[in-house]
């Protein structure tokens, strides 16, 4: 029987597979207006407290690879040292998180595209064109194999992340000259509370969350990573330390290049305007390189990402078997990412073509780093559940295996609560909608497929790692 390509990639390209599912220039180019509108400026620090739980959790999918390398990732995890119910439901909301992702990437890459070649807005079968092809293409790389797919998305990732590097630095140094139409630093940019203590930290909070959204994906090709029980861990943890001072970097640098009317009244294509701001239209046509390269690189990630959940899943026969076959040329999970390839299409050309769903489509992205969240915090339970024999052995298997974990979880609570108390009534039918759909296929699993996962025995550790 076929298996996926051991030891194919290496720490440092699991990092970027991991990284590119974030889309940090798309991340930053949809949220630099709202965060520095929100922060009052103070985007710095809420990125670098926000990344404190991203770590811990990080450190949590760590600690669970070494017990199990499976690419099923906290589907498996959680299935065993929990519930095997909750376990479907996790692989559940990551399969969808994932879609909806590509999906939210997939739709506008037709303009941005276009943006690095011309000043035209085109039309939306241009936009249908360009998306299905960018699919396509990303699908036949995802297919032949992890070793192209990685070196694919490490040359995307220099290109992309030296360019937003690069202008916000340009940015930072505009700032610091006091050019005309810049908003000077002050010492409120350093401050949780933002300048003259006006900025919601709960706010800014809720936005960072959903930009560090994805960095776990290198845990899911971990069966294909040298040294893969120690390695997908580290590239967690390390894609999580680099998408901080990326992003640290990017909103301090690029947030005072305009005044805070100009970038408020731009916030819809706020990275392109800054860099026109800062160097013309040929250096905004360089920033929406970068946009491309990032949707792009997403939409590979996401695809081969989703793929290995499904495949992990049909491995247990909790999805149809077909899904969990490998292709003995390619040694991937070709038939689970053609499925997920072909979904993709077809939501793009529904999103796109269908006017009277695109609200609906909305509200299902606007939740899509609630689903995140959610199997954050189940992932540190499983950690603690897993390991509750070790918790009391010491002080610092009490701290990393329990104290840090349930606080980390907390924390994500707390985002997951407020974000559904302030959410408009669409968005929490969405995100019920998701749910009850969930249940739906868990019950046909159960009983139609009747895999032995859901009989399995609750595991735990009994030796210290």
């Amino acid at each position: 029987m076929a298996r996926l390509e051991p030891d194919a990639i290496g720490v440092s390209q699991d990092t970027v597979i991991g990284m590119a599912s974030s889309a940090p220039a798309v991340s930053v180019g949809l949220t630099l207006a709202a965060l520095a509108g929100t922060t009052a400026y103070g985007s710095g620090p809420v990125l670098v407290l926000t990344a404190i739980p991203m770590l811990i959790i990080a450190s949590a999918y760590r600690r669970l690879n070494m017990w199990n390398a499976h690419s099923g990732a906290s589907f498996e995890w959680v299935g065993r040292a929990i519930n095997p119910y909750l376990g479907f439901m996790t692989g559940w909301l990551m399969i969808c998180g994932y879609i909806i992702g590509a999906v939210a990437g997939v739709e506008v890459i037709g303009p941005t595209v276009l943006a690095v070649f011309t000043s035209s807005s085109g039309s939306t079968w241009a936009d249908i064109g360009i998306a299905t092809g960018v699919a396509l293409a990303m699908l036949v790389i995802a297919v032949v194999g992890i070793r192209i797919t990685a070196q694919t998305q490490v040359g995307m990732a220099v290109v992309e992340y030296t360019i937003l590097i690069g202008i916000a630095a340009a940015g930072l140094a505009a700032v610091l000259h006091h050019d005309h139409g810049t908003f000077p630093i002050t010492k409120g940019w350093f401050s949780l509370s933002g300048i003259g203590g006006h900025g919601s930290l709960l706010g800014g909070l809720l936005i960072a969350v959903f930009i560090f959204s994805g960095w776990e994906g290198s845990l899911y090709v971990n069966e294909e990573v040298k040294r893969r029980y120690t390695n997908p861990g580290r590239a967690a943890i390390l894609g999580v330390a680099l998408l901080t001072i990326i992003y640290a970097i990017a909103v301090m640098g690029l947030q005072g290049a305009v005044s805070p009317a100009r970038l408020q009244a731009h916030s819809t294509a706020a990275l392109t305007y800054v860099a026109q701001a800062l160097g013309g239209s040929s250096l905004a046509k360089v920033m929406a390189l970068s946009l491309a390269l990032s949707v792009i690189a997403a939409t590979l990630t996401n695809i081969v990402l989703t793929a290995r959940i499904i495949y992990g899943m049909a491995c247990h026969r909790t999805l149809p078997k077909p899904l969990g076959n490998v292709s003995r040329r390619f040694s991937t999970p070709a038939p689970a990412s053609i499925l997920v390839g072909l979904i993709l299409v077809i939501l793009t050309w529904v999103y796109l073509l269908a006017n009277s769903v695109q609200n609906a489509f909305t509200a299902v992205i606007d939740v899509s780093g609630l689903l995140f969240a959610v199997f954050y915090i189940l992932t540190a339970l499983a950690t603690i559940a897993y390991y509750r024999r070790r918790v009391l052995t010491s002080a610092r298997n009490a701290l990393v295996l329990g104290v840090l974990p349930i606080a980390a979880a907390g924390f994500l609570a707390w985002i997951v609560a407020e974000s559904m108390r302030n959410a408009p009534p669409a968005q929490l039918w969405s995100l019920a909608g998701v749910v009850a759909a969930g249940l739906l296929a868990m019950t046909f699993a159960r009983f139609a497929l009747r895999p032995a996962f859901f009989h399995i025995r609750r595991e735990s550790d009994t030796q210290a790692r």
